[in-house]
């Protein structure tokens, strides 16, 4: 079997890093408590390419105490001074929803807690679209970009679900160039069988791609990991497929395989990865407490660019 190409050059997230900061005017973006110092690093470092202008927002004695500590200047910076996290949560919501900013970051706060406060039905950032997770992978094995989907947010996603996490995923990578994504729905095999409901949900999303009610992607499933990815190994099961070989969006059975996929690609095939939740009004840039200042700097690259996208209704325009 040839080996596929390795990724040459400046990786992939450098340059959607530098395409990001050249999109505009650095885009008002409320971080929820920054009281620790690599959130705060973070922050200044995305405000330092020109990506976003952060609004701090948190318990401004913890907030300061942590950038003295970490030796970071935030003297310029605005801070919204609320008691405790749970109220960060809220104020950062409050902000996106009165326009105040245009995006969200999550600092040293569970995920939970920040996504609690944008999926509040009075007072959140709700559409008629389900909240959801991206990890855009730079694989150095695979020749593009990779989002992964939905690895952090969805549990045990139903078809319908899944058919928003699909449409998220898609206008997201349109956001970021891709004219018409390809999205491959994994599952164990790449035919239909009832005894593994992964398989229908697969073939019932290619279908509802077909009629027009995911837009803006070609859609097929299922597929096997080797067979979405790898053009020769669909080849060698006869697969006829627009997307086996080439996909940009891998659409995973639940969120635990996909967690273990997208930290499997990080730790074992070397891949740099960003990571965003879509489907709010805003989107949001979730990082874990173990991502490095490239991770925090590409998420918010990807926030920057997805800050545009627009959230089709299925069937409309």
């Amino acid at each position: 079997m040839v080996a596929p190409p390795r990724r040459t050059g400046p990786a992939r997230l450098d340059a959607l890093v530098a395409r990001a900061a050249a999109a505009g005017p650095p885009l008002p973006c409320a971080v929820a408590h920054p009281c620790d110092p690599n959130s705060l690093a973070g922050a200044l470092d995305a405000a330092a390419a020109g990506l976003i202008a952060p609004v701090l927002v948190g318990p401004a004695a913890r907030i300061r105490a942590a950038a003295d500590a970490a030796g970071l200047d935030i003297s310029g910076l605005p801070i919204e001074d609320v008691p405790h996290s749970h109220a960060a949560a809220e104020r950062a919501v409050a902000l996106a929803r009165d326009g105040s900013v245009g995006a969200l970051m999550k600092g040293s706060l569970h995920t939970d807690e920040l996504l609690a406060a944008v999926v509040a039905r009075e007072d959140g950032l709700r559409t008629e679209r389900r909240l959801s997770h991206c990890f855009v992978l730079d694989v150095p094995l695979y020749h593009k970009l990779l989002v992964v989907t939905d690895a952090a947010i969805n549990i045990l996603p139903d078809l319908e679900t899944k058919a928003d996490i699909a449409r998220n995923a898609i206008d997201l990578c349109r956001a970021l160039g891709i004219e018409r994504p390809k999205l491959a729905v994994l599952a164990a095999v790449e035919t239909v069988t009832p005894r593994q409901p992964a398989t229908v949900d697969a073939a019932a999303l290619a279908k509802m791609a077909d009629r027009g009610q995911i837009e803006g992607g070609e859609v097929d499933g299922p597929l096997a990991f080797d067979n979405a990815i790898n053009a020769e190994a669909a080849a060698a099961k006869h697969l006829v497929s627009p997307v086996a070989g080439d996909p940009d969006i891998l659409l995973v059975p639940d969120l635990e395989s996909g967690n273990i996929l997208a930290k499997q690609l990080q730790y074992l095939a070397g891949a740099e990865s960003a990571g965003v939740a879509v489907g709010a009004r805003v989107p949001i840039a979730l990082t874990s407490r173990a991502d490095g200042a490239a991770a925090r700097l590409a998420s918010c690259a990807v926030m920057r660019l997805g800050a545009g996208m627009r959230l089709r209704r299925h069937g409309g325009p």
